[in-house]
């Protein structure tokens, strides 16, 4: 490795390290990681989900997490390199010859980091309400000891995850794009809004129009972050046998984070309004 990939790697890790720093240092962030985590044991809590196991426990939370998780990422990522724009920060770090990928590596990955501990924290938190509110026997119907454990709640937690780093990445490259902070959050809003409910829509509609075949749903879902998301979940971690394709769905998962991030590194150094 050259001394110019070195110094790139010391660059990524010390952004990341400021970026942990300056999540934490920021009582908004803080108090909505509060509020995911308190929410989401909430439902497990207050749900039947936990009082049947597992499995029941990832059904109930899949459409609560499929509505945070994007929320939560968003608002992490929407003015990350607005910010440092508009401090003249970026400016700073230029003169230090940081490169565009070093930096937007860096940020993504010290707000992933923050946002993987706020996710997979809460959902263990979650899954542990299973064991003291369960009863000894499982209840949930046609489902089994093998089928109902532990780890089908850890593929949930796992899936969610991912989920959130995908939404990132899309926010990051939001931020990246954005000129003004109005901009960044009126493309924050639509976003959030077209991952909700704006492609699961748009492909029921094609469907009902006749526009997209019935074979043609899953691939359109899976171009989805949620889609993409429930999709994995029924499949993998769930197992129900009638979810679109795992690989299609992981793909799509993966295209948006590549696809974000080059979006992001190549508006990085775009100068603020």
């Amino acid at each position: 490795m050259s001394g110019g990939d070195l110094d790139g790697v010391g660059d990524l890790f010390a952004i990341a390290a400021r970026e942990l720093r300056t999540v934490v240092r920021t009582p908004a962030v803080v108090a909505l990681s509060v509020v995911f985590g308190l929410t989401v044991v909430a439902v497990a809590a207050a749900g039947s989900g936990a009082r049947g196991g597992y499995v029941p426990l990832v059904l109930d939370l899949l459409p609560f997490v499929e509505a945070l998780v994007p929320l939560l990422a968003v608002a992490l990522c929407y003015r990350a390199v607005l910010s440092d724009r508009e401090s003249g920060e970026l400016d700073v770090l230029r003169t230090f010859d940081v490169s565009r990928s070093a930096y937007v590596g860096g940020v993504y990955l010290g707000r992933g980091l923050a946002l993987v501990f706020v996710v997979f924290g809460s959902l263990l938190a979650a899954g542990a309400t299973v064991p003291v509110l369960s009863p000894p026997d499982p209840t949930f119907l046609a489902l089994n000891e093998a089928a109902d454990s532990p780890v089908a709640f850890l593929r949930f937690a796992v899936l969610a995850v991912l989920f959130a780093l995908a939404v990132a990445a899309v926010a990051l490259a939001v931020s990246a794009a954005a000129r003004t902070a109005r901009q960044a959050i009126a493309l924050a809003v639509g976003l959030v809004v077209a991952f909700v409910v704006g492609i699961d829509a748009a492909a029921i509609a094609g469907l009902a129009s006749g526009t997209l075949g019935i074979d043609a749903v899953p691939l359109a879902l899976a171009a989805s972050p949620n889609g993409a998301f429930r999709s994995l979940v029924l499949g993998v971690a769930v197992e129900t046998g009638g979810a679109g394709s795992p690989t299609a769905a992981l793909a799509g998962l993966v295209g948006w984070v590549v696809v974000a991030l080059a979006v992001a590194v190549l508006t990085a150094w775009r100068p603020v309004e």
